[in-house]
């Protein structure tokens, strides 16, 4: 496990890849095509995406240096996550349907994107079409997993994630980011179950009480 400062460090520079936002320079991007397996591949994907209704799993988050985190991962579609990071980590992922949450618990306030705008957006879509998403990039198979990148077409310049699903059966087992400098941060999934009951309070960003915030 990182230190805190590791930690620290890390998650901000998570965080950078998580949020599609900030200053691009516009270039020409052209929808690609894909072959027949490819589509099904599409088809087969979006199917399973939309099949999960909710998710809770571990999750081991690598850095772009190696460094690490653990912690619970929660989904529940559409809109909602929620990454809880493994102590000493004092860092929440959250979002409520609408908005992607950050806070560290040591510092107070969180800070906020529209989940849309993240490359997370995708995972909790209300429905889930990657054969009519222009932002699908490529598609490629690989020894019993399966790969489909994505590129915002509105920020070109952003970066990718990739989504990585394990085959025969089809679950989505990692995703992979790497920002406009070429920086690479993956997420892997473990100990997957799917279709139980999680509580709405798990996707609201907690409020700390004036007591909490005096001290």
């Amino acid at each position: 496990m990182v230190t805190s400062t590791s930690t620290r460090i890390f998650l901000g520079a998570a965080l950078s890849l998580f949020v599609l936002l900030g200053a691009f320079v516009p270039q020409a991007v052209f929808a690609a095509t894909f072959t027949e397996t490819q589509e099904a591949d599409l088809r087969a994907a979006s199917t399973y995406l939309n099949s999960v209704k909710s998710l809770k799993s571990r999750f081991l988050q690598v850095s772009p240096d190696g460094a690490f985190t653990q912690g619970d991962f929660m989904l529940r579609r559409p809109g909602r996550l929620r990454f809880e990071y493994d102590p000493p980590s004092p860092y929440l992922v959250l979002s409520d349907g609408f908005w992607l949450y950050f806070l560290d618990k040591e510092l107070g306030e969180p800070q906020n994107w529209p989940i849309q705008d993240t490359p997370l957006g995708v995972l909790v879509a209300e429905k889930v079409d990657l054969t009519d998403n222009p932002d699908v990039e490529q598609v490629e198979r690989f020894p019993g997993t399966l790969s489909i990148t994505l590129r915002d077409q509105k920020r070109p310049d952003e970066g990718t994630v990739t989504l990585v699903f394990s085959r025969d059966p089809l679950i989505l087992r990692q995703w992979k980011i790497i920002d406009s400098q070429g920086q690479r941060t993956s997420v892997t999934l473990d100990l997957i179950e799917t279709g139980m009951h999680l509580p709405a309070t798990l996707f609201v960003m907690p409020i700390k009480k004036k007591s909490d915030r005096a001290r």
